[in-house]
């Protein structure tokens, strides 16, 4: 029998209808740390295939198993290099200055406002990611308020001064520079080296990451003071391939992100601040290994003496390298959102 020629294409476009599945090459943030095993990788092997009934899937790797640097994973991202990519913010804020504005230390103090603050910065986001990267913002999720740890005794945030301390964002490095101490940049898996040859007297990262990386064999006090805010991981997709994609297929990946990888992250963030301080510490309840690292108790004067730099210096002085009008933006959204407004000049 012979098929016309209409009826052939009908039938190849319903054969490829129900075989076309999108694989999506996918890069991770740090392989070792809580993020990725707990809530990254579950999410691409299980979840999202899951959720489409195996019409997407992804290959995923992380940007340390590739061997590639923090920074260049959304600026390969970009080039298509790889689909999508899941890494710290503030590792590509030598792209650009105006990315540093969604991390500000000190402004949430639990993980309820750090979220106000991240949505209320996601129209900044977007512009950024969509300028900068040629991507598309699908999820922002949180490490733990990043701490310091010190391989050196301290009492109270004036003890930081002199000290050579390992920053883990632009903005942590210039407000440790505005209370006397030394920033200093090294990458996250050097820090423990760093701090047992003295290369730095202290270090900047979450609880549960200096957990899991081992810091408390290098390190003698942990201060959890958020100086480093909470350092938001940023995943984003190709905007070449993100509109290849069908709407219903945009539609499924944006909201299964946001509700099966973003919430659950945001959900435990406030918990696993105090389990790490507890298993970093010994004091409290921990489920794995106890350590002994000495916990220094922030006081209402630390926080007010960190607090007032921001304002009054670190803050105007991202406004200026920023330029443009990312300073009034930063104010109509974040600023409002966390009643901090910047004074610009």
């Amino acid at each position: 029998m012979k098929i016309k020629p209409g009826l052939l294409a009908i039938a190849m476009s319903v054969v490829a209808s129900t075989t076309y599945a999108a694989e999506l090459s996918v890069v991770g943030s740090w392989s070792g740390l809580p993020l990725h095993k707990l809530y990254e990788k579950p999410f691409w092997d299980e979840k999202m295939p899951a959720a489409s009934d195996g019409k997407i899937t992804a290959s995923l790797t992380t940007h340390d198993q590739m061997g590639i640097k923090g920074g260049d994973v959304f600026r390969m991202l970009g080039e298509g290099v790889f689909d999508v990519g899941m890494t710290v913010a503030d590792y590509a804020v030598a792209d650009t200055p105006a990315l540093e504005g969604l991390d500000v230390p000190l402004i949430a103090t639990d993980a309820a406002s750090a979220k106000v603050m991240v949505e209320a910065a996601r129209p900044l986001i977007d512009d950024i990611y969509k300028d900068v990267f040629n991507s598309k913002v699908l999820g922002v999720a949180p490490y733990p308020p990043q701490v310091v740890f010190c391989n050196a005794e301290i009492a109270s945030l004036e003890d930081l001064k002199g000290k050579k301390i390992r920053a883990s964002g632009r903005l942590t490095g210039k407000l440790l520079e505005a209370l006397g101490a030394e920033a200093v940049s090294v990458g996250f898996g050097e820090v423990p080296g760093a701090l047992q040859k003295g290369v730095v007297d202290c270090a900047v990262t979450g609880a549960g990451s200096g957990y899991s990386a081992g810091w408390w064999e290098v390190s003698t006090h942990l201060m959890p003071i958020p100086l480093g805010g909470w350092d938001p991981v940023v995943t984003a997709i190709n905007l070449d391939k993100w509109n290849s994609l069908s709407s219903e297929e945009q539609n499924l990946i944006e909201s299964s992100v946001k509700a099966e990888l973003e919430a659950p992250a945001w959900e435990t963030a406030q918990d696993a601040l105090a389990t790490d301080v507890a298993c970093l510490t010994g004091n409290g309840d921990c489920p794995g290994d106890k350590r002994d690292m000495t916990l220094v108790e922030v006081t209402d004067a630390d926080v007010t003496t960190a607090r007032d730099i921001l304002l009054s210096s670190v803050l105007p002085d991202w406004a200026s390298r920023a330029g443009g009008d990312w300073g009034q933006r930063w104010n109509d959204t974040v600023g409002k959102a966390t009643g901090v407004e910047i004074e610009l000049k």
